[in-house]
């Protein structure tokens, strides 16, 4: 499980301020909702806590570590826009990274490193509910099952940090509801700290052990430029924990689930 340590961050592009005196501690294993208006720099802090943008001063910390210069495979990231590849197979979309990650040049492995690789991505595959459609393209499959293959790619390579740019926007109600589920029970299990931005107020609070919200302080259209976002809210979600075990899911199933989860003490209307 990790920890991370955010420090007085600015993020400032072509001396036009978007983020200033970001600071935040962040406990192992916790599940951070970002929200906020358009614009008010919560993508940006994310590209941050992936390496994909540094920092203009301040600092990023996890376990007491700076973060590096680029990203690494203890980070993963899922974004709204799906991120597989249309001419591979569904297996073969999540095998890739194992393949770049152990042969960054020829991208490929063979003989017995091939068979753990494509054992372990089925077994992943299985756990996000693809298991039946390892075959088959990305073209063949819904939205919902295209964002699925998207966190199982994410999930190959085991991050420590999950990072979700506003993974679930696109879906209709139904398959959101499903892929809600299916990330609180990978979250529970593989004790990943997750951060993800959204712009779903009870999707925050449905998903979120904690809300963060960023918005400008002064934003008046002179202000734009020389002020930036911050944190202005953050807000712990009751209950602190997800008393929702691996047996119940299988039970229970997801509309049962669903149900519970929304007549827990603290839920967004819920009158307890």
């Amino acid at each position: 499980m990790t920890a991370v340590s955010v420090k007085n961050v600015w993020k400032e592009y072509d001396g036009r301020i978007v983020l200033e005196q970001v600071s935040l501690e962040v406990e192992p294993h916790s599940f951070i909702a970002l929200v906020g208006p358009s614009g008010c720099g919560k993508s940006t802090f994310l590209r941050m806590l992936l390496s994909a943008e540094m920092p203009t001063k301040g600092d990023i910390l996890v376990e007491g570590e700076r973060l590096p210069g680029e990203p690494t495979a203890d980070r993963g990231v899922v974004f709204q826009r799906y991120s597989v590849f249309p001419h591979l197979t569904v297996l073969e979309n999540v095998v890739l990274g194992k393949e770049f990650a152990a042969s960054p040049f020829l991208g490929k492995l063979f003989g017995k490193a091939k068979k753990q690789a494509r054992e372990e991505a089925a077994e992943i595959l299985t756990a996000v509910g693809l298991g039946d459609f390892l075959n088959l393209y990305p073209s063949q499959l819904s939205g919902g099952m295209q964002q699925r293959l998207a966190i199982a790619q994410a999930l190959i390579k085991r991050p420590k940090i999950l990072l979700l740019d506003e993974p679930f926007g696109a879906l209709d109600p139904g398959i959101r509801a499903e892929i809600h589920v299916l990330m609180l029970k990978l979250w529970r299990e593989t004790k990943m700290t997750v951060f993800m931005v959204t712009h779903d107020l009870s999707e925050a609070f449905h998903l979120g052990t904690r809300v963060i919200a960023f918005d400008r302080p002064r934003n008046r259209p002179e202000e734009r430029e020389r002020y930036g976002a911050t944190i202005t809210h953050d807000l712990a979600v009751w209950p602190p924990k997800y008393p929702v075990s691996d047996t119940h899911i299988a039970s229970g199933g997801t509309t049962r689930l669903l149900d519970e989860l929304e007549a827990l003490p603290g839920r967004p209307g819920v009158g307890h």
